[in-house]
């Protein structure tokens, strides 16, 4: 199998997904939904209304954005933690592709499905969301990802591709 890969420094942590499927499905939805978010429900029904129209987009995300960051600090500060369920393995990966990642390390079993979070390093920054199969020990092919979090994903990949090519040609 020819699988196109383009170096990418970020982290995931996973587990075997038959142990706990119903759970990994509900986490797997809520980190997909931040509508759970108040402030993205107002916004999200704000927009259905048309109140936002004569409003600045880039700067509405802005102040959207500061609002989250200032109730993180405030959960923070009250020592809260928002509820993810633990997962065993934590891992490196080196590279990934549209469709697939691959691990620094061998900690894959050929064949196995597994339900894993991403770090994804992108603004805002958040957890993804992914059901993976390893196709070997350190390849694997995402199964079931979220919409929206396709999309960050293939951006993300865009965005490591040129910067390679950049470094490509600066090194020449």
């Amino acid at each position: 199998m020819n699988v196109r890969l383009v170096k990418a420094p970020i982290s995931i942590v996973f587990s075997e997904a038959g142990s706990d499927d119903e759970a990994y499905l509900r986490e797997y939805h809520q980190l997909s939904e931040s509508d759970d978010d108040p402030i993205n429900h107002w916004l999200k029904l704000a927009k259905a209304r048309g109140d936002t129209a004569d409003t600045d987009p880039v700067l509405l995300n802005l102040v959207v954005e500061l609002h989250k960051k200032i109730d993180a600090l405030e959960m923070f500060l009250k020592n809260e933690q928002p509820k993810r369920l633990s997962l065993l393995n934590e891992a490196h990966i080196d590279s990934i592709g549209f469709e697939h990642f691959n691990l620094k390390e061998e900690l894959l079993q050929e064949g196995t499905e597994y339900y894993g979070r991403v770090e994804m390093p992108v603004h805002p920054k958040r957890d993804v969301a992914v059901f993976f199969k390893a196709l070997s020990k350190t390849l694997a092919q995402i199964t079931k990802i979220h919409e929206r979090d396709e999309k960050e994903w293939g951006a993300y990949l865009t965005a490591r591709e040129r910067v390679l090519i950049r470094e490509a040609k600066e090194n020449r």
